[in-house]
């Protein structure tokens, strides 16, 4: 019977602790500012709303802010897939005062992720939809977390919350600029269920009045005249959304405005942003 009572009184020490624990750990998070942690923490008022994947962080917000006189926000994450996207969207439109623009990097499409949508599972609690999602492509996880409150914070997305840094202002190195003519004709494949997802979230956001705006991000002009079906992606995003896709993908010819083949840098985001204000997309 002594052992008995042993084993129960483990079990119940290690759930008190569980619970302790996750209730800490999601005070941490909250406290972050990391965005995700803004946005669910009420922190991320903003008249544009940025979204895609790692070229969505291409968006230097703080020229951006300073050319238009308007507030951003970017919920754009390396990989992140469209069906993500939307969910995040999605809550913060519920959050929210609606921004008057939300500009989307189309490329966005060109995924599944379940492991990073896995790893948003720290977020869960604050949200429904995404506690639902999870659910949807990593029942394992989403029941881990509901059972150890803990098992919830065991994700990259939870290290980036204690500690986040973006790492946007490099160059392109020499080595990639010689290597260019050993690329052998990239495509960008949008998956049909993302597309999907896009024309979703773009006609929620214009159900409230919201300017919707579809772009694709420079890519090192070298490399984007290689990649051999960007106009046929372009044509599919518009076919699928019903809306222009404004293409920017060759817009940047000098190499001293990317990082990489897919990324502009803090000089080549300026550049981006003065096209788009050029262009009328920004005001």
């Amino acid at each position: 019977m002594k052992h008995f009572y042993w084993i129960a009184a483990l079990v119940l020490l290690t759930f008190a602790g569980d619970r302790i624990g996750g209730v800490v750990l999601k005070k941490i998070i909250l406290d972050s500012k990391f965005r995700y942690s803004r946005m669910y923490g009420g922190q991320a008022s903003a008249d544009i709303l940025l979204v895609g994947n790692s070229r969505g962080l291409s968006f230097y917000q703080p020229y951006m802010e300073e050319m238009t006189g308007l507030s951003t926000f970017n919920i754009s994450y390396s990989a992140m897939p469209m069906n993500l996207a939307e969910v995040l969207v999605r809550d913060y439109l519920a959050r929210y005062e609606k921004p008057e623009y939300l500009f989307i990097d189309v490329t966005i499409c060109d995924r599944l992720n379940p492991q990073l949508i896995a790893g948003f599972n720290c977020y869960s609690s604050f949200s429904d939809r995404l506690d639902s999602l999870i659910h949807a492509v990593a029942p394992s996880v989403n029941y881990g977390g509901k059972v150890s409150h803990l098992f919830r914070y065991n994700s990259e997305i939870f290290q980036r919350a204690l500690y986040y840094s973006n790492k946007m202002d490099r160059e392109i190195s020499s080595r990639l600029k010689q290597d260019i003519g050993s690329v052998d004709s990239p495509t960008v494949e949008l998956v049909p269920e993302m597309l999907q997802h896009l024309a979703a979230t773009v006609k929620f956001a214009e159900e409230q009045g919201i300017k919707v705006k579809l772009v694709v991000s420079p890519y090192y002009f070298p490399f984007a005249e290689r990649i051999k079906n960007l106009d046929a992606m372009v044509a599919q995003v518009e076919t699928a959304t019903g809306m222009e896709v404004h293409d920017y993908s060759r817009a940047i010819k000098e190499p001293e405005d990317f990082g990489d083949y897919q990324h502009i840098n803090v000089r080549g985001s300026r550049t981006y942003i003065q096209l788009l204000r050029q262009d009328g997309m920004l005001p």
